[in-house]
């Protein structure tokens, strides 16, 4: 095995990137920030999707933690009025396990939604501290 010693000279020494297959992006925001339009547009198209398949279809990298982020990211869909549950699939990606199917909000009514789902949000929180 040979160790390359890298040259201080100023000259760049640029890798190839790894396969965006399989890429990992290392910040969850920066992620979401790249991931998201693909979600909107599959909304868009009002047919129901799952997560996995719109990833596989637009190849799209895993999140800082693939097993936990993945999940997480309907749910901001869904606070933020773009999709909501549709159904139970499988998925590729989950070993065949059974996932959400989701299916796109009409864009005059994700507004509306969003807000409601921000209330109901205030109104839970706000019954746990009186429960308290």
């Amino acid at each position: 095995m040979s160790f390359i010693q890298p040259a201080f000279d100023g000259t760049e020494i640029a890798a190839a990137a790894p396969a965006k297959t399989r890429r990992k992006i290392d910040d969850y925001e920066a992620w979401v920030d790249e991931v998201w339009p693909y979600f909107v547009a599959a909304a868009d198209t009002r047919q129901p999707f799952t997560v996995d398949e719109v990833s596989r279809k637009h190849r799209l990298p895993d999140p800082p933690s693939p097993k936990a982020q993945w999940g997480s990211l309907p749910g901001r869909l869904q606070n933020d009025g773009i999709i909501r549950h549709h159904s139970g699939g499988t998925s590729v990606r989950a070993g065949h396990s059974m996932v959400h199917v989701w299916i796109g909000v009409p864009a005059h009514q994700r507004e509306a939604i969003a807000a409601a789902r921000r209330e109901a949000r205030q109104q839970a929180r706000a019954a746990r501290r009186a429960a308290a």
